[in-house]
């Protein structure tokens, strides 16, 4: 019996597609079975049996000999390995404004000159917005001051191993108001910014664009080699003429507790100069506050709501009245003997 041909074209496509499923479910079974033996179980008593809710494996790292550690041991002054006593102390010691830079190579021998671990705090920056350092965040427009000779200084203080404090105006910043309006403090007259008898903008501290500005610069100087921050215009500016919806006082401590978290360490302090009614917050900061008499020194303490005042409280005075030596206390640099 003869096939005919047309039927025999039919068959051999119905051969040729059996077999091509043939070889996908042969691929399929092969797949299948190679991935579940992974969700293969022995048990106890020599049955296989399959457990979908094992944890899946990784990829494995190829193993290397371990390299032989290079552990160097540090002493400092104290005898005392590095790392062992991290507290914040009392201290006593100087600081240095915008009009002492005008002449930073005095300002470098007098620092010289200094014993290891004195405090000695730098304004770094304007209110103007500009750096005095060579700044990645920000730009250098201080025409008085060289940011090459800025950058010595602050390598001098490293140096020398003094206490190196930075100061800068946290809230009050020109520039950074001029390109970033929304994370300004608005007039209460309309939707432009503030802007203060010195031709400033105040930035807000509840915009999470201002804190994240902040916490580059505080990092930034704590990658030169600062060993503490100080936001000095940490406020709202005492006039009537802004908007602000909320309350200042929680936007305020919000915003310190935010930056203390994300900036200070063990071996870093954020601080505050205090001229608004806000929160400390917890940790490693102090209260710094200027402007003050001797007459006004225990009063104040005992305001602060700080128990630690010999170590956390640090008044800024060029007064030598004993009354401040139960505190800390830092004075010009200019008058250091």
């Amino acid at each position: 019996m003869t096939i005919p041909y047309r039927t025999q074209r039919v068959l051999k496509q119905i051969l040729l597609i059996l077999l091509v499923l043939a070889v996908v479910l042969a691929l399929v079974w092969t797949c299948w079975f190679i991935w579940v033996q992974r969700y293969i179980v022995y048990t106890a008593d020599g049955k296989v049996k399959l457990d979908f809710n094992l944890p899946p494996i990784g990829d494995g790292e190829l193993a290397v000999p371990p390299e032989e550690p290079d552990i160097s041991i540090q002493f400092d002054q104290n005898n005392e390995m590095e790392g062992g006593n991290t507290e914040l102390t009392q201290m006593v010691g100087y600081y240095v404004e915008l009009t002492d830079l005008q002449d930073i190579e005095a300002v470098k021998s007098q620092i010289m000159a200094l014993p290891a671990n004195t405090p000695v705090m730098v304004d770094v920056k304007g209110i103007k917005g500009d750096f005095y350092y060579s700044s990645a965040v920000g730009s250098q427009r201080n025409n008085s001051i060289s940011a090459e000779a800025m950058d010595d200084l602050i390598d001098t203080m490293n140096k020398s191993g003094v206490y190196a404090i930075a100061r800068i105006p946290a809230l009050r910043d020109y520039s950074y108001g001029l390109t970033h309006v929304p994370d300004g403090v608005h007039h209460s007259s309309g939707g432009y910014l503030y802007m203060d008898d010195d031709g400033c903008y105040w930035l807000h501290p509840g915009s999470e664009g201002t804190l994240s500005y902040l916490t580059q610069i505080i990092m930034e100087l704590k990658g030169l080699g600062f060993d503490e921050v100080v936001l000095d215009d940490f406020c709202f500016p005492e006039t009537t003429s802004i908007l602000v919806n909320g309350d200042k006082a929680q936007f305020l401590t919000r915003a310190a507790n935010v930056l203390l978290s994300a900036c200070a360490t063990d071996r870093f302090a954020l601080s505050f100069v205090k001229t608004a009614d806000f929160t400390m917050p917890e940790g490693r900061s102090r209260m710094y506050l200027k402007g003050l008499d001797a007459m006004q020194a225990a009063n104040a303490a005992q305001n602060s709501g700080i128990a630690d005042t010999a170590v956390k409280l640090v008044f800024l005075t060029e007064l030598h009245d004993t009354r401040f030596d139960a505190y800390s206390v830092l004075r010009p640099l200019s008058g250091a003997h």
